[in-house]
C-alpha cells in the first residue's frame, strides 16, 4: 500500500486509536506493523474477528489480556541452561497467570465466536508450573521457607543462631567488668558478622576480632572471641542457605525450560487475542459496523461518519462509486465537506482492508483495492524549490503512472494551483488517461468546465456539497447526481456588497457559464422539491407500515387470547370431569357399602349421595358461567320468602335471608342453601306489585283448573329428601292455588328423615297455617297433615 497515502489519509492516527485500547506491549507492537490487505478472505477473516469481539465485549467485558510481558527471551536463556531470577520467573508466572484466566474466560458464557474459541482452545494452561512458582516466590528477591524442606530447615537453624549470638552477646555488654571498655551497649553488623563498638584506648583489653573503625578513629568494632564460633557456623548456614535457593530456582528454570514450546505459543496466541480484543474495543468506541464486502468494486456508503471527527458532532454521508459510474466529481463551496468526504472514502477501504469496523451503517459496501492513492492539500515544497501546482503535478504524475484497474484514486482540487483554463484541461486530460486504465476515481473541483465534462461524459457522475444560503454555512451533506455551485455572488450580496460591483461581475462572465449555473439552480430547486416529496411519501409510507405492525400484533394478540381461553376453558372441563368421577367413584362405594351393613340405611344413603351430586353439579355449574344483570332488585324488595331467580344457577328459589348493607344474601333452592349478591338475582315476576291485578284476573281460571286435576294426597315414600322436597314444594303450590284447604303428605315412619326435612321445609312456607301429624287410624308420624290460611 502506498505509504504516502497512508499518511495523506491520517491512517497512523487510527493505528494510534487501536493501540490505545491493547493492554499489553507486545499487542500494540503488533498493531503498529498493521496495514491494508488486499486478499478478500483474509480481510472477511479479520473482520469477523472483529465482529466475534465485539459480541464478547457486549456480552461479557472485554477479553481479561492485561500486560502479561514478553518471556520469549527468558525462554531463550533457559534453553541454553541458565537459572532465572526471582524477578524472571515471577514475569513467566504473570504470562501463566493470563493465559489460564483468559481460557477460563472464554470456555464458558460466551455468544457464538467460533474464531476466538478456536484460538482460546489452542492456550495450554499449566497450572502446577504456575502453583509451583507461586508457593516457591514471595516476592522478586524473597523465596518462601515452604520452597523446600532443606531451605525450611536451614533457615529455622539460621534463626536460632542469631538468637545464640543475641543471647551470647549481650551477656558480654551486660556484665558490669565490661561495660568500661564499650563505647555504647549495642549490638551491630559488619561484614555479615556480629561486633561490639570499643573504645579505642581499650581495644586490647577486649579479646577478638577488629572487623571496622569509626570514621573519627575513637571506635573499634570487634566481634568477641566468644561469638566468632558461633558467626562462622552462622556463615556456614547463610551459604547453605543461599546453595539452597539457587537449587530450587535451577528446579524452576528446568521446570519451565520443560514447556518452552506451550509457553512460547500461549504468548502469541495472547497477542492475536489483545489484538483482536483492541479491534472490538475501537468498534464499540466508534459505533462500527463490519461492511459488506464488495468483489466487483463497487462502493456504496450509508451514513458514513469520519472516524476521527467528534460523532456526536460529524454530519454523516451517502455516497456511491463503481456501479453507473466510477468516476465521482465532487464539487461545492470551499469548507464544505469535499476533503472530508474524500478523507472518509479512503479511510473507510483502509480500516476495512485491515480489518476493522467503520463507523456506517450495515448495508454498507467496501470494495477491496490493491492500490489507494491520493493526493490531498497543499504540498508546496520550498526546500525542493517547488511550487503548490508543480508539488501537485509531479504527485499527479506518479499516480498516473502507477494506477491500474485496481486501484482506488482521491484527487483534491484536481487541475487546481494555476490558470483555470488550463487547469480545467489538464483535470480533463488527466481524468481521461485513469479512466482508460480502468481507476475508481473520486475528485473535487471548482471548474465549470470540469462539471460540464461530468455531464457529458459516460462512467462520469457530479455530486455537490450542500450550501444553506439562509445561514451563510454547509450542510456537510452530499448530494449524488448534481453538480455544485460556488455560490460566490450569492453570499457576497448577503455578506453586504454593493450590488453594482455584483452585476457588473456577472456581465463580464461567459454568457454559457452564466446559462449553465443557472441551468444548475433550477434542476437544483426542482431535485429539492422532488426530495421533500419523497420524504412526505416516506413518512406516510412508515406510518402505514407502523399502523400495519400495529394491527397485525393486536391481531396476533387476538389470537393468542382466544388459544389461551380455549385452553383454560378445555383444562377447567377436564378437571370438573375427573372431580365429578371421582364423586361418583366415592358415591358408588357409600352406596355398596351401606347396602351390605343395612337395608333400611340404604334409602339415607341414596338421599345423602344424590345431595353430593347435586352440590357437586352446582358447583361445577355456577363457576364458569357469567350473566349480566339488567334488572339488579333493590335491596327492599328482597324478604325473606321472595321468590327469586339465581342467574349463575339458572334456578328458582326464595330467599332465606335479605341482603345485607354490602349486598349480600342467603337464597334457598330446593333444601340447598347458597350465599349470592344482588347482581346476580332477579324476582320471579309474580312477586313483583304490578303483576298482582293480572294475577286475580286468571286466578279463577287457574283455581278451577287446578281443583279438578289436583289430589287430596301426595305420596313421597322410598323417595330421597330432595326429590321429596321438589314434588312436595309443588304439589303445596298447586294445593293452595287451587283452594284447598287441607292435604296430606304420605312420607313413612322409618327413620324420620323424610318427615323431619318435609316438615322443617313447610314451616318457611307463609301460606300454611299449621303442620301435625294424621291421626293413628289415618297414619300416625307416617303421613303429615297440611292445613292452608284462609285467602
Amino acid at each position: 500500500m502506498n505509504k504516502k497515502c497512508l499518511k495523506l489519509l491520517e491512517y497512523n492516527k487510527i493505528i494510534d486509536l487501536l493501540s490505545a485500547e491493547a493492554g499489553s506491549a507486545l499487542a500494540r507492537e503488533r498493531i503498529s506493523e498493521l496495514a491494508p490487505m488486499s486478499n478478500m478472505r483474509m480481510i472477511q477473516e479479520a473482520l469477523t474477528e472483529t465482529t466475534e469481539a465485539v459480541s464478547v465485549i457486549l456480552y461479557k467485558g472485554d477479553i481479561p489480556v492485561g500486560e502479561f510481558g514478553n518471556i520469549i527471551g527468558l525462554l531463550d536463556i533457559v534453553r541454553k541452561g541458565r537459572t532465572l531470577s526471582m524477578r524472571e520467573l515471577l514475569t513467566v508466572n504473570r504470562s501463566l497467570v493470563g493465559a489460564r484466566e483468559v481460557k477460563d474466560f472464554l470456555s464458558s458464557d460466551v455468544p457464538e465466536i467460533p474464531m476466538i474459541c478456536e484460538i482460546s482452545s489452542l492456550i495450554a494452561p499449566i497450572p502446577r508450573l504456575e502453583s509451583e512458582i507461586n508457593r516457591c516466590i514471595l516476592s522478586e528477591d524473597e523465596m518462601s521457607d515452604n520452597a523446600s524442606p532443606e531451605l525450611k530447615r536451614i533457615r529455622r537453624e539460621i534463626r536460632n543462631k542469631n538468637e545464640s549470638i543475641r543471647h551470647k552477646i549481650d551477656s558480654y555488654t551486660s556484665s558490669g567488668s565490661n561495660n568500661v571498655y564499650l563505647q555504647d551497649s549495642i549490638v551491630t553488623m559488619r561484614n555479615g558478622r556480629y561486633v561490639i563498638p570499643v573504645k579505642r584506648e581499650y581495644s586490647s583489653r577486649v579479646p577478638g576480632l577488629i572487623h571496622d573503625q569509626s570514621k573519627t578513629g575513637a571506635t573499634f568494632f570487634i566481634e568477641p572471641q566468644a561469638i566468632v564460633n558461633l558467626n562462622n557456623e552462622l556463615r556456614e548456614l547463610e551459604l547453605a542457605e543461599q546453595r539452597e535457593i539457587e537449587r530450587i530456582l535451577q528446579m524452576l528454570s528446568v521446570r519451565v525450560g520443560e514447556h518452552y514450546n506451550e509457553l512460547r505459543n500461549n504468548q502469541e496466541l495472547m497477542v492475536k487475542l489483545d489484538v483482536i480484543n483492541a479491534k472490538g474495543r475501537l468498534s464499540v468506541a466508534l459505533d462500527g459496523v463490519a461492511p459488506h464486502l464488495d468483489a466487483n468494486g463497487v462502493l456504496n456508503i450509508r451514513a458514513g461518519r469520519h472516524p476521527l471527527l467528534d460523532k456526536n458532532k460529524v454530519v454523516p454521508i451517502d455516497v456511491s462509486l463503481g456501479e453507473d459510474y466510477d468516476t465521482l466529481l465532487i464539487t461545492g463551496p470551499n469548507t464544505g465537506g469535499k476533503t472530508v468526504t474524500l478523507k472518509t472514502i479512503g479511510l473507510f477501504i483502509l480500516m476495512t482492508e485491515s480489518g476493522l469496523h467503520i463507523p456506517c451503517c450495515e448495508e454498507s459496501r467496501i470494495p477491496i483495492f490493491r492500490d489507494v492513492f491520493a493526493e490531498i492539500g497543499d504540498e508546496q515544497s520550498i526546500e525542493n524549490n517547488l511550487s503548490t501546482f508543480s508539488s501537485h503535478m509531479l504527485n499527479t504524475a506518479d499516480i498516473i503512472a502507477n494506477a491500474d484497474a485496481n486501484s482506488l484514486v482521491l484527487l483534491d482540487e484536481i487541475g487546481s494551483g494555476t490558470d483555470p483554463a488550463e487547469g480545467a484541461a489538464l483535470g480533463i486530460a488527466m481524468l481521461e488517461v485513469l479512466k482508460t486504465k480502468g481507476a475508481h476515481i473520486v475528485a473535487t473541483t471548482h471548474y465549470t468546465e470540469l462539471k460540464k465534462y461530468a455531464l457529458s461524459t459516460e462512467g462520469v457522475e457530479n455530486a455537490s456539497m450542500e450550501f444553506d444560503m439562509e445561514t451563510l454555512s454547509p450542510t456537510y451533506k452530499i448530494k449524488i447526481g448534481l453538480p455544485g455551485k460556488s455560490n460566490a455572488f450569492e453570499i457576497s450580496r448577503k455578506l453586504g456588497l454593493d450590488s453594482a460591483i455584483i452585476d457588473r461581475a456577472i456581465s463580464l462572465m461567459n454568457e454559457n457559464d452564466i446559462e449553465f449555473e443557472g441551468a444548475v439552480s433550477r434542476v437544483e430547486a426542482d431535485q429539492n422539491r422532488a426530495d421533500e416529496v419523497l420524504a412526505r411519501a416516506e413518512a406516510m409510507e412508515a406510518e402505514a407500515n407502523r399502523k400495519l405492525m400495529d394491527a397485525e400484533e393486536k391481531l396476533a394478540a387476538a389470537k393468542d387470547s382466544k388459544r389461551r381461553i380455549i385452553e383454560s376453558a378445555k383444562e377447567e372441563a377436564r378437571d370438573i370431569i375427573s372431580d365429578a368421577n371421582r364423586t361418583v367413584k366415592e358415591v358408588s362405594k357409600e352406596l355398596r357399602k351401606a347396602a351390605k351393613e343395612n337395608r333400611d340405611n340404604s334409602s339415607a344413603a341414596v338421599a345423602e349421595s344424590k345431595r353430593k351430586l347435586r352440590e357437586k353439579y352446582i358447583k361445577n355449574a355456577a363457576a364458569p358461567k357469567e350473566v349480566k344483570n339488567s334488572n339488579v332488585p333493590k335491596a327492599e324488595e328482597l324478604k325473606r320468602g321472595t321468590r327469586i331467580k339465581l342467574l349463575k344457577l339458572g334456578q328458582n328459589g326464595e330467599v332465606e335471608t335479605p341482603p345485607d348493607a354490602s349486598g349480600s344474601l342467603t337464597v334457598r333452592i330446593g333444601a340447598l342453601k347458597m350465599g349470592a349478591k344482588l347482581k346476580d338475582v332477579v324476582i320471579i315476576e309474580d312477586n313483583r306489585p304490578g303483576n298482582k291485578a293480572r294475577k286475580r284476573e286468571n286466578y279463577a281460571v287457574m283455581n278451577t283448573s287446578k281443583v279438578r286435576t289436583i289430589s287430596p294426597s301426595i305420596n313421597v315414600v322410598g323417595k330421597n329428601l330432595d326429590d321429596a322436597e321438589m314434588e312436595v314444594s309443588k304439589y303445596i303450590d298447586d294445593a293452595f292455588l287451587a283452594g284447598v284447604n287441607e292435604v296430606r303428605i304420605v312420607h313413612g315412619r322409618g327413620e324420620g328423615i323424610l318427615r323431619t326435612g318435609l316438615r322443617q321445609m313447610l314451616k318457611r312456607n307463609k301460606n300454611i297455617k299449621s303442620i301435625a301429624g294424621a291421626s293413628y287410624d289415618q297414619g300416625g308420624e307416617g303421613v303429615t297433615v297440611v292445613t292452608f290460611i284462609d285467602k
